[in-house]
């Protein structure tokens, strides 16, 4: 049963996305002043449009950093979940979970590992990619092209994107991670370099 609080943020956060301006100064220190819970009932509200909206919005407003993913406190391989929801037409709430690998500097890493948990991980598979930052904007890469070479304990065996099912969901594809808030941040799927008018947003769980 959803709190009170929670229904409180899924209305202020709609609110604020159906304006035609988005005020982000003022989103994102409400959002930051939120619970985890309500930032994830906030986030997981949100439709195709909004996330479009916020995603055009948040472009060069938060520079988003891998240890914005990742925070430097967090052990190497210690796995960090992010609450999703996407704009695909079924199986819209998932995870992304980060680690660093070991060896990086905790900082200013390189490079992230993770891969996608949701309920349809068996047969689409897990989804693995590297997150990178973008050379020329202050945004992160996640690059299903590329699949870490290791894994911490417990998560699903490494393949790759290219084949079987996987192909279809996340081969030959880029996803571009823009912030929001220090929790939040929205992303867009590309394939091939080529836009694919779908959109997702994540919350960092801690």
């Amino acid at each position: 049963m959803q709190s009170n609080a929670a229904a409180e943020a899924i209305a202020e956060i709609g609110s604020r996305l159906a304006e035609p301006t988005i005020r982000l100064p003022e989103l994102s220190d409400l959002l930051d002043g939120w619970t985890h819970t309500q930032r994830v009932a906030a986030i997981r509200s949100l439709g195709r449009a909004q996330q479009r909206h916020l995603y055009r919005a948040a472009d060069g407003f938060r520079p988003l950093r891998l240890e914005h993913l990742v925070p430097p406190s967090q052990p190497d391989f210690s796995p960090v979940r992010h609450y999703g929801k996407n704009t695909l037409p079924a199986f819209t709430h998932f995870e992304k979970r980060f680690c660093r690998p070991p060896g990086e500097d905790s900082v200013k890493p390189s490079e992230l590992y993770g891969f996608n948990f949701q309920t349809m991980s068996p047969v689409t598979g897990p989804g693995y990619f590297v997150a990178r930052e973008d050379s020329q904007r202050a945004e992160v890469l996640v690059d299903y092209n590329v699949v870490p070479p290791r894994h911490p304990d417990g998560w699903p065996p490494i393949r790759g994107n290219e084949r079987g099912l996987s192909r279809f969901v996340y081969g030959f594809m880029i996803d571009t991670l823009r912030g929001v808030s220090e929790h939040v941040s929205i992303g867009s799927a590309a394939r091939k370099g080529k836009d694919l008018g779908s959109w997702f947003i994540l919350c960092r769980e801690a």
